[in-house]
């Protein structure tokens, strides 16, 4: 295939060994890059702990981005350690579970807002702070679904979001 030896990849989004994010960052590790893994809280870290063990993470820590400061101590600790980030991957996505199981029409403006937040705009806000780490370019990678362009049966408001964060890495790579 290719080599990453020596490339520093940020994984944000591991929530067990079912997530695709597990296995994105298995395959980023069998290339060779060094990795820092996330996890949400408390509650995550007893499940995603032990598999950035297993993949030797450099870096570990809470990361919610819906957390004041929590974002900039990721990369300000990336900062620090490695001083570069060569590639970004964003696997999260959130909605509150009374607007998700709901029909879109009928979803709260804050639900929506939130999800926007927490599955796009963190994008947003991670390509930012990972910029001044990539000076010689970089990948930023987000992680979405078929029910961006189809109607998916309950995936509901989801939809319309992930079809947004797809148009946003669209905006953003111009």
């Amino acid at each position: 295939m290719f080599s990453l030896e020596g490339q520093k990849a940020l994984v944000v989004g591991i929530a067990n060994e079912q997530s695709i994010a597990w296995g994105c960052a298995k395959a980023l590790k069998a290339q060779g890059a060094d990795l820092a893994v996330t996890w949400l809280n408390d509650k995550a870290e007893r499940f995603v702990r032990p598999l950035a063990e297993e993949l030797e993470a450099e870096i570990m820590l809470p990361l919610d981005v819906g957390q004041a400061g929590q974002l900039e101590a990721v990369f300000d600790q990336i900062a620090d350690r490695w001083g570069r980030l060569d590639t970004l991957l964003h696997s999260i996505a959130f909605a509150p579970r009374d607007d998700l199981h709901g029909r879109v029409i009928d979803c709260s403006p804050e639900g929506f807002g939130l999800a926007m937040d927490i599955s796009v705009h963190s994008f947003l806000r991670m390509i930012r702070l990972a910029e001044p780490l990539m000076p010689d370019g970089g990948c930023c990678l987000s992680v979405s679904f078929f029910g961006a362009s189809r109607v998916v049966r309950h995936y509901n408001m989801m939809g319309p979001v992930k079809a947004a964060l797809e148009s946003t890495v669209r905006y953003a790579a111009a």
